[in-house]
């Protein structure tokens, strides 16, 4: 059998990304005209935010202003009524502006974290919609960070953003105008300082998005292997192996990537408040030189020169922000990037324009007319390219540049037809690797057929909504699947808002019910992780309840007795056997008891149908089934048989 959503071992490997590149990229221009959209729905708090910011710089340019009037107009006059007014308008714009400020970071808060769910539930809906292959290549980890690390990256630059663009411009706008008004001649002493900050700091900005881009990288990196290390399945196997030290030295490195990269950043992202420190204090003593020197002569008041030096802070803060803004938008366009990057991938299965529901009474015993179908006309099948279902940057990096063997055939299936009549059972038999999973695949549409035609009541399945195909299909896998969460909750995933009668009923069906029934909780046991709390044979039993519960027209089993006692299995199969009655089965057998049920048999090698036919039939003809049957099924016929449906005792 070839493993989920994977092609069969030694057949097949993925090809390259088609003129995708794996190393860091730089944040393309068009990555900010994408963000916009994202805005629009929070227009009015922007609004309110934009008047909140112009009140703040309007505030801000006015402080100094009131201080040379406190000083020029007031103190050296000494007029303690226009001191005192002064004074409590300070105190009165002090009051507005923290009003102002409040409502700034109100609106930003709303907008960023408006934004925040905007992107994570986009990601998450676009990724569901991606095709089996995109998550048997991308790493787990590495989308968990895309989701997070990445989107919060996102709202932080968005966040800093509409708190400090708008007023960082007013700011030194209404700044720069007060001093033009108050000093020319100190103004532009201080404005020619700017260009020897604004180089390096474009320099310094620059340098930062490529190490936060490597950084994310790296804790991308670390991610994905912490979730596949802290998995049951992954803490077991180091348990098992002993490996235990190998781990945490290959984990101490990836942390040591991590913390060497971010290290970096930091020392980048502080050079640029070093050097407006040393910006401000150079100019900071050129405008006291210069504005004593002209106080002294009398050109200009005590007052002036103190509103100009406060105007002159004002100045070099938003000059600060600007800088900081630079590196904050960089970032932010990184992680933008980095988002719009699984966006950007498009599903590679997706509904036709105009596809129609498929319509199809559920089995009520009435007969096979209640349910549709399957037929493979001429099906041929290879795994797609990897550029077409993942992003290079999602995936291992020994996986992103992998390449398919020279001279290797990367078909998996070849000119396959069959027909499997509806209300009945057809069961694949074959060796492993020979294409059964991948058929069973192209049913529910995981993956589409290169060339030919998959049918469903008569139905192209590429013609029909995706809802509909999936309701109407049902499937148990050999590696059956459970959520960290209750078994109702596992059992509902079926369907929804099933009475407790249903989910007894479909347990019992299932014999699974002592089971769940001499739990603590009952159905609100949590499963623990991966279904951990039970056995892999009880685990397919809460699948086939599942299954039961969900009912659906067709039904497909990929060796969902695999891991059932011999006991267990014969009375599932008296279960299966009631529950599969009328419905479509198509069913991968490696035992001799589902082959005996089947109405037909199809012996698959190399993906291609070598024969079909009955049990009986195929048996007589002595062909690649006979050789089959006597390598792998004859001893399990030594068995006891159950009487009630031939079902052997023999285990393969």
């Amino acid at each position: 059998m070839t493993v989920l959503g994977q092609p069969p071992v030694g057949s097949f490997r993925p090809a390259p990304h088609d003129g995708t590149k794996t190393g860091p990229r730089r944040a393309k221009r068009a990555t900010f005209r994408r963000i916009l959209p994202y805005a629009r729905p929070y227009r009015r708090q922007i609004a309110l935010l934009m008047a909140a910011t112009v009140v703040n710089a309007c505030i801000a340019a006015a402080n100094p202003l009131f201080l040379k009037l406190i000083i020029d107009e007031g103190i050296l006059p000494k007029n303690m009524g226009l001191v005192v007014s002064l004074s409590l308008g300070l105190a009165g714009l002090a009051l507005v502006d923290a009003g102002a400020v409040f409502l700034q970071n109100r609106c930003s808060g709303r907008v960023g974290e408006g934004l925040v769910y905007e992107l994570r539930t986009e990601v998450f809906g676009h990724v569901q919609r991606q095709p089996l292959g995109f998550f048997t290549r991308a790493q787990t980890g590495k989308l968990i960070s895309r989701l997070g690390a990445d989107v919060d990256g996102a709202r932080q630059a968005v966040t800093t953003l509409l708190t400090q663009a708008v007023s960082t411009f007013l700011t030194l706008t209404l700044t720069l105008a007060a001093m033009l008004y108050l000093s020319w001649q100190i103004t532009v002493a201080a404005l020619v300082m700017i260009p020897v900050f604004l180089a390096p700091a474009r320099l310094i900005g620059r340098r930062i998005q490529r190490l936060t881009r490597s950084m994310l990288d790296h804790e991308a990196e670390m991610t994905s292997m912490m979730t596949e290390r802290f998995d049951v399945s992954g803490a077991m196997l180091a348990k098992l192996y002993g490996r235990a030290p190998d781990e945490l030295d290959r984990f101490s490195a990836r942390a040591a990537q991590v913390r060497d990269v971010a290290a970096r950043t930091i020392v980048w992202n502080r050079m640029l408040p070093i050097l407006v420190t040393v910006l401000t204090a150079f100019t900071t003593a050129l405008v006291y030189g210069l504005g004593g020197a002209l106080a002294i002569k009398g050109t200009l008041e005590f007052g002036t020169l103190v509103a100009m030096v406060a105007l002159l802070l004002r100045v070099y803060g938003p000059i600060n922000q600007l800088s900081t803004m630079q590196s904050t938008a960089m970032v932010g366009l990184v992680s933008f990037d980095r988002v719009f990057e699984v966006l950007d991938l498009k599903p590679l299965i997706a509904e036709r324009p105009g596809a129609r529901p498929l319509t199809v009474a559920a089995p009520d015993g009435a007969g096979p007319g209640d349910v549709p179908d399957i037929g493979f006309e001429d099906v041929s099948f290879r795994y797609p390219a990897a550029g077409e279902v993942s992003v290079a940057s999602l995936e291992p990096a020994a996986l992103a540049g992998a390449a398919p063997e020279n001279g290797r055939d990367a078909q998996v299936l070849r000119g396959l037809s069959f027909h499997a009549r509806a209300g009945t059972l057809t069961a694949l038999v074959g060796p492993s690797g020979a294409g059964k999973t991948t058929i069973t695949h192209l049913v529910p549409r995981l993956y589409d057929a290169t060339s030919g035609t998959v049918r469903i009541g008569g139905h192209d399945v590429r013609d029909l909504t995706l809802t509909s195909l999936r309701d109407t299909i049902g499937v148990v896998t050999q590696d059956a699947h459970l959520f960290h969460e209750t078994v109702r909750a596992n059992l509902e995933y079926a369907r929804p808002g099933a009475s407790e009668r249903e989910l007894v009923e479909v347990c019992e069906a299932a014999l699974i019910w002592d089971t769940i029934s001499a739990l603590p909780d009952g159905l609100d046991t949590v499963v623990g992780e991966r279904g951990y709390r039970f056995s892999g044979g009880e685990k397919q039993r809460l699948a086939l309840a599942r299954l039961l519960l969900k009912a659906p027209p067709i039904v497909v089993l990929d060796e969902a007795t695999a891991h059932l006692d011999s006991e267990s299995e014969a009375a599932i199969q008296r279960a299966l056997k009631t529950a599969l009655a009328g419905r479509t089965s198509l069913v991968i057998a490696h035992r001799l008891s589902t082959i005996r049920e089947a109405d037909q048999i199809l012996v698959v090698e190399a993906g291609r149908i070598r024969e079909s036919g009955s049990h009986d039939k195929l048996l007589a003809e002595g062909g690649p089934y006979a050789d089959l049957y006597r390598s792998q099924f004859a001893h399990q016929a030594m068995g006891p048989v159950d009487p009630e449906v031939g079902v052997t005792d023999g285990q393969h």
